[in-house]
């Protein structure tokens, strides 16, 4: 069983349906319970406030069989998503504490795959070196994109360079077609050969963008299928989740990518944390998708 370490602060998200007012969120949260149903060795390393640290979800990610490390910040990050006709808006309640590399136990420096799945800058240039050389490295860019001024609109940062620790130690980079816009450097800039760059686009699918050393390919995967998005909270984390999980059960091929699609489709029909797609679940999409196009 593939062993994937999994760090980032959870995000407490206002939620005015949750009797609690908000419910857990962030991308380590999600990415750990999507890994784990899949049948990662899933170790989660995770920043929470005092109060989300006494979050059901948490119980919910441990029966799932992720290992769960918390360190108590503080400050966590606290997000009100308003959804607007131009589509969601997100406003800081509350920024996020550091979440140190110091804190990563001994025994999980050696995994073979680890997703850094920062929401508010809480991973600094010293998560660049707490792992071993060898490891896969994925990183959810948008969360070191973020800035967070209590009470106002998140502001989004451009796209960091192939300068940035982060960006330079990470074997893959996952950003929103959203981060995109925002502002991103030109591929070459970006991208070192040996790199990948996975860009999710929702309902219009994904690309994955290579640079080696001859040049630049790249692969478009579209959602199987599209599905009526019921909530989209969790999606694209969910998405990169399933591709890493995929490229350490199947290899490096096209199969992490198809893997993701059917888990963000699947994804975005489900609102709450412990109904995340299983393997189960993605199973059957497959099957169905393959009779379809068989038939």
């Amino acid at each position: 069983m593939p062993t994937l370490v999994v760090v980032g602060a959870a995000t407490r998200d206002i939620d005015a349906a949750d009797p609690r007012g908000w419910r857990l969120g962030g991308g380590v949260t999600y990415a750990a319970m999507t890994a784990a149903r899949l049948g990662l060795d899933v170790r989660a390393l995770i920043g929470v406030d005092a109060v989300a640290a006494e979050a059901a979800e948490i119980d919910v990610l441990r029966k799932s069989g992720a290992r769960v490390r918390l360190v108590e910040l503080a400050n966590g990050p606290v997000f009100d998503n308003r959804e607007t006709p131009l589509g969601r808006v997100q406003y800081a309640v509350a920024a996020s504490d550091p979440l140190p590399a110091r804190d990563l136990p001994d025994d999980w420096r050696a995994a073979p795959h680890v997703l850094l799945t920062p929401v508010a800058a809480e991973l600094g240039p010293d998560w660049a070196t707490a792992f071993d050389q060898s490891a896969f490295v994925a990183l959810a860019a948008q969360g070191v994109m973020r800035v967070m001024r209590p009470g106002e609109e998140v502001l989004r940062l451009p796209v960091p360079d192939a300068t940035d620790p982060l960006t330079r130690r990470s074997d893959l980079i996952a950003l929103s077609g959203e981060d995109a816009v925002a502002g991103a450097p030109p591929i070459r800039d970006l991208l070192s050969a040996g790199q990948a760059l996975l860009v999710t686009g929702g309902d219009k699918g994904a690309l994955e963008i290579r640079r080696t050393d001859t040049g630049i390919t790249g692969c478009y995967m579209p959602p199987l299928p599209r599905r009526a998005a019921v909530d989209t909270t969790g999606a694209g984390d969910t998405f990169l989740a399933a591709y890493v999980a995929g490229r350490a059960l199947a290899g490096d091929s096209w199969r992490p990518l198809a893997v993701a699609s059917a888990m963000g489709s699947l994804a975005v029909t489900r609102r709450t944390l412990d109904a995340t797609p299983t393997k189960s679940d993605l199973c059957a999409a497959l099957i169905v998708l393959r009779n379809q196009r068989l038939g």
